[in-house]
């Protein structure tokens, strides 16, 4: 038996359109989105999730983080007062890391760039090192790596603040049961997402794309809360 091949002459552009649309899906262009309909409440290191309804007395009386004095890159005067009514994403860094610290602020600018004309978003990145990173540091940082200053707030200050709120607030670190004192140095690769009511809704690694688009999608769950 004698097999030929047939060839089909497509004549309508739309069908041939829509054969393409079907064989060429691009998955890149997939949006991640969050895993539950309201994100969680955090209030200790282990970062267990608390689901608490939003509003509820058990959410007013939840753990917060506290009232903070700091300055930025523009010498400006940073409180807790500056995100009220904000959606703010934070980190801990120095200006002179040589290991994660750049990947870190590479990813801190994909959220820049994701959120730069959203006014109810914000970023904060701790230097865990203040007084090598000096006001003037900070300012050479922030214009060398992009940083919009009205988005991003490079913050320096008292060291035992900036390491209490670190450890104590944030819970940034993961040496769960090791006991740290003041000397001990603060260092994490953790980003952490905080409500307008500066409660605790989620802890990232600010290393992986993976979870930087994960942040994305949980602050964009965090915003129809309101």
């Amino acid at each position: 038996m004698n097999w030929k091949m047939k060839l089909f002459k497509i004549s309508n552009p739309f069908f041939l359109i829509l054969i393409m649309s079907f064989g060429c899906k691009d998955s890149t262009s997939i949006e991640k989105s969050s895993r539950v309909v309201n994100l969680p409440f955090y209030n200790e290191a282990t970062f267990t999730p608390n689901w608490l309804d939003v509003g509820s007395n058990a959410v007013n009386t939840f753990h917060k983080i506290p009232a903070f004095n700091l300055t930025n890159q523009l010498g400006e005067t940073i409180t807790q007062n500056t995100f009220k009514d904000k959606i703010y994403i934070t980190d801990f860094f120095f200006t002179t890391c040589p290991g994660i610290c750049p990947k870190m602020t590479a990813n801190m600018m994909v959220l820049q760039e994701e959120f730069l004309n959203d006014e109810e978003i914000l970023l904060l990145s701790h230097s865990v090192t203040p007084k090598i990173d000096s006001v003037s540091v900070l300012k050479a940082y922030a214009e060398n790596k992009g940083v919009n200053n009205y988005k991003w707030h490079l913050v320096t200050g008292e060291r035992k603040q900036i390491y209490d709120l670190g450890r104590r607030a944030y819970f940034v670190e993961e040496d769960l049961g090791e006991v740290k004192t003041e000397d001990d140095f603060l260092h994490t690769e953790n980003f952490v997402l905080i409500d307008k009511d500066r409660h605790i809704r989620g802890i990232y690694n600010g290393l992986n794309k993976t979870d930087v688009q994960q942040l994305i999608a949980d602050v964009k769950t965090l915003k129809k809360e309101d």
